[in-house]
């Protein structure tokens, strides 16, 4: 089922996780280890996100070194299938411009019509690791916008190769992320929406956003969106604080605020344990209020800790 075939048919708030595929080596069960636990809140979908390649440098027996590319966490087509196979639910992989070329992305996007995949999340992705700013592969996407495009012209059976004519026609259900505190590359909030808004009318039947901590900025961020004219379903993206160094990796890397009250009782756990502690609660609340405030979806990045979520979402049903 499509993602917003499950937003139509809800009666009330409903829940979704997102996973990291494992990393390269370890098997399809940490997945399963991972989310069974998960299962007992009937999830609508779990998102599966996308990693690309990695530039590094292997010394050879010369002494000389040689550039590779390595795929860390390789596999989310294959764990989106797996995991429809074996929980009997959706799956949503997320599909970024990074790393990939025009022709790459179709016959990705063909394997997941094969295997009965039809939702996407489509991001444009990261700079790479080594790089401080997003440069597309050659022959590949640069904007988000323009993977959506491809995304919607394989939906109405439009193929990169001209000669094929009545193509089959895909059905994937387009959902693209939204930043309650803006995109860190927008000059401001305004130009950030509008650039939205050109996603939403390019066929995005939904939006993801980033993690936020403070729900004030998710009720604005919305009140944000129907005033330009976004009318589809805005889904908050929650994720646990869990350590204290997260109160200064967590802003770097996806530029977002912590709220002063949550930062200060952080800093005051004594250990692990307590962040875990404040962290949950805080989360609970959270979704307490996003549930009363009418939040199509309530979406978990469990990230490595599906007992903390499993604790959240408990308080909830």
């Amino acid at each position: 089922m499509r993602v917003i075939e499950h937003l139509n048919q809800a009666k009330d708030t409903i829940i979704s996780f997102e996973v990291l595929p494992p990393l390269k080596g370890r098997t399809i069960n940490s997945i399963y280890d991972h989310l069974d636990p998960l299962m007992e809140f009937k999830p609508s979908w779990i998102n599966v996100t996308y990693h690309r390649s990695e530039s590094m440098f292997k010394k050879k027996q010369d002494g000389t070194f040689e550039k590779v590319e390595v795929r860390k966490r390789p596999g989310t087509v294959g764990i989106c299938a797996a995991i429809m196979n074996h929980y009997k639910i959706d799956a949503v992989p997320h599909f970024i411009c990074g790393g990939f070329t025009k022709r790459e992305t179709e016959d990705a996007l063909i394997d997941l019509n094969f295997l009965g995949v039809d939702n996407v999340l489509v991001l444009r992705g990261d700079a790479p690791k080594n790089e401080t700013a997003f440069e597309p592969e050659q022959e590949g996407h640069r904007y988000a916008i323009d993977l959506l495009k491809q995304v919607s012209q394989l939906n109405n059976g439009l193929y990169l190769d001209e000669d094929i004519l009545n193509g089959g026609k895909t059905n994937f259900c387009i959902g693209v992320a939204g930043y309650p505190e803006k995109h860190f590359e927008a000059p401001n909030l305004e130009i950030d929406l509008r650039r939205l808004k050109d996603k939403v009318d390019a066929g995005a039947t939904y939006i993801m956003t980033q993690m936020f901590f403070d729900n004030q900025k998710f009720y604005d961020f919305v009140k944000a969106c129907r005033n330009i004219g976004i009318d589809v379903p805005v889904i908050p993206g929650l994720k646990p604080i869990t350590n204290k160094k997260q109160l200064s990796v967590l802003p770097r890397m996806f530029h977002v605020d912590i709220p002063t009250e949550l930062s200060n009782a952080i800093m005051r756990c004594k250990n692990d344990e307590e962040c875990e502690k404040v962290g949950t609660e805080w989360l609970i609340q959270q979704s307490k209020e996003l549930k009363q405030f009418g939040a199509p979806v309530l979406h978990y990045y469990t990230l490595g800790k599906p007992k903390i979520v499993w604790n959240v979402v408990k308080e909830l049903v």
